[in-house]
């Protein structure tokens, strides 16, 4: 497991979700806090391509020993692609929760909502409260 770290390129969602925003497209991913809360995860499971989300909405269900929790999308649009590597076994969103462990890659629907997202910094202040 990788050591507590918010990388500054990324925007954050207060559900301690995360996304790396490229033009029109977004890969999400959880927090370093969320897998850190969440412990040993065993399954992922994300909604299908080509189903939209919407922002602050479930779009995946997240097993670990400890709990099952939703994911909520960070932003809203559509999704293009699902990590399928997390099927076969969801370590990665313990042990590189911003590298091997993105979720899904989405094609945003309402760019402008990014603004709505926290920096690292912003988020940081948030969880240590």
């Amino acid at each position: 497991m990788t050591g507590e770290s918010y990388p500054a390129d990324l925007r954050y969602h207060r559900q301690h979700n995360w996304a790396r925003i490229e033009g029109d497209t977004a890969t999400f991913g959880i927090t370093w806090f969320a897998q850190d809360n969440l412990q040993e995860i065993v399954y992922f499971d994300a909604r299908a391509v080509g189903d939209a989300v919407a922002r602050d909405e479930p779009y995946g269900e997240i097993e670990s020993v400890k709990a099952v929790s939703d994911v909520d999308a960070p932003l809203s649009g559509v999704i293009l692609e699902v990590n399928t590597a997390l099927a076969d076994g969801a370590a990665a969103l313990n042990q590189d929760p911003y590298g091997r462990g993105w979720t899904v890659k989405v094609r945003l629907s309402d760019p402008d909502e990014a603004g709505l997202l926290l920096t690292a910094d912003e988020y940081q202040t948030t969880i240590s409260r």
